[in-house]
């Protein structure tokens, strides 16, 4: 008789083509059979009877602000909080580090931060500016999965924004490097000066950031990054794309021949423009939240394929920093780590039909290949036992003191989900079980495939 470390049974197993109730067989961290009935014993069972099982959230968007600035957030409380929501791996922006991940030196104080307090696995982003250029290559060695830069100012004063002379020779050492770079698409000229005619009328409302930061700011810095991508054959990756418009030029981009890649977030598909004037800086982000009608596109693109991951961008701060009369000074980020699996059934998949093996695609397999993560991202033979055990049945309201994060506050609470993860599992052992961590910080570096 076969004899394993753990047997998870009769649960739904998602993957990223199907469905079907079938049980995991896991041995050394790996996944060693997927199939009914799977003969042998095994030193832990979990009956998933009744309950999803899916590949381990792997999400390639967070701000974890470490080294340098943990009291924003830290990568204790940030890995846990995306254990909670089913996350088994994060990749970690260059900001809001102090210093940022711009050499090799900000990224061994990053990795040494996070070996000491990461409770799921973890890769880095590099960053680009406008000084590192000579420091890309050190980056690559280091394991970096790709290079992250800004087209508008980025909010930190240690993390610069790149024009396109910058941005296409960055492109061009990334792509002798085999490494994507990924980018803040929003054109720094039409944002400037819609701000500076703004602030100089002492126009400072929700609704004045909102007209600060148009539809057409995004899509003259998505046409700019593609038109450099295929000039340099660099692969690109577009961030936080808040618009059903910029999904279809990128979509247009990769019918020409272009490398690209386009993320969306969960708040730009759960909330709209009304919200933020509503909720306040709790709600505040870059690009910002769009039109009802603006959402619904995205929807309609998103639900076609056309978009490739789904990314949380949490991007938290202090309570204070999200407190001032003047909307343009207030943090612009959201804190929604925890939340995007619960958002995206939710959202999704109980008012928009959507395909349980998308949700899979989106938030795991899509992000795996397209970062080339070993052995993540896939429920089969030979990939890691990173699975998040979520009870799609019984709805569930968001309350503050289900929040994982340093600081308390997310734009969700108090709103009702369906999608409650009752075990999130990283390379077979159990981390996050019944509303509580219940494993050491064991998150280890995975380093991209090249």
């Amino acid at each position: 008789m076969k004899s394993f470390d753990l047997l998870l049974c009769g649960g739904t197993v998602v993957t990223e083509g199907d469905a079907q109730v079938t049980d995991i067989a896991v041995g050394g961290g790996k996944i060693l059979e997927v199939r009914p009935d799977v003969p042998g014993a095994a030193r832990e069972e979990i009956d998933a009877t009744g309950l999803h099982v899916f590949p381990g959230l792997l999400d390639a968007h967070v701000h974890f602000n470490e080294p340098g600035r943990a009291d924003w957030e830290g990568i204790e409380t940030g890995s846990r909080a995306l254990a909670a929501g089913g996350g088994t791996l994060f990749i970690d922006m260059p900001l809001n580090a102090h210093p940022p991940t711009v050499d090799r030196e900000g990224f061994d104080l990053k990795l040494w931060a996070a070996n000491a307090d990461s409770a799921v696995d973890f890769a880095f982003w590099g960053g680009l500016v406008p000084d590192n250029l000579d420091r890309l290559e050190e980056l690559a060695e280091a394991g970096v999965v790709g290079f992250k830069a800004f087209m508008a100012d980025s909010g930190t004063e240690d993390f610069l924004n790149v024009d396109d002379q910058v941005l296409r020779e960055g492109m061009k050492r990334a792509a002798k490097l085999r490494l994507p770079v990924a980018v803040h698409a929003e054109s720094d000229a039409i944002v400037r000066e819609l701000t500076r005619d703004r602030l100089s009328r002492r126009r400072i409302s929700v609704r004045d950031f909102l007209e600060s930061r148009p539809i057409a700011a995004e899509l003259d810095a998505i046409q700019r990054a593609v038109d450099l991508a295929g000039e340099t054959g660099c692969a690109l990756h577009v961030v936080h794309v808040s618009s059903g418009e910029g999904i279809r030029r990128i979509v247009l981009a990769q019918k020409a021949g272009v490398d690209v890649s386009c993320e969306t977030c969960p708040h730009y598909l759960a909330l709209t423009e009304r919200d933020m004037e509503e909720l306040g800086a709790i709600a505040k982000c870059a690009p910002p939240l769009r039109t009802a009608d603006v959402q619904a596109e995205l929807w309609q693109r998103l639900l076609a394929g056309q978009v490739t991951t789904v990314g949380s961008d949490h991007s938290p701060s202090p309570p204070e920093m999200k407190a001032h009369a003047n909307f343009f000074t207030v943090w612009g980020g959201i804190s929604g780590v925890q939340e995007t699996f619960p958002l995206l059934i939710t959202e999704g998949h109980v008012k928009r039909n959507m395909a349980l093996p998308l949700i899979a695609q989106l938030t795991s397999f899509n992000v795996a290949r397209r970062f080339r993560l070993p052995a993540k991202g896939r429920i089969a033979p030979g990939f890691d036992a990173d699975f998040a055990v979520a009870d799609l049945r019984e709805p569930f309201t968001l309350r503050t003191d289900d929040l994982f994060c340093r600081h308390r506050q997310s734009p969700y609470v108090g709103r009702s989900f369906r999608g409650r993860i009752q075990r999130t599992i990283v390379r077979g052992e159990t981390v996050f079980h019944d509303g509580k961590i219940i494993a050491k910080p064991r998150g280890r570096l995975v380093k991209p495939l090249l």
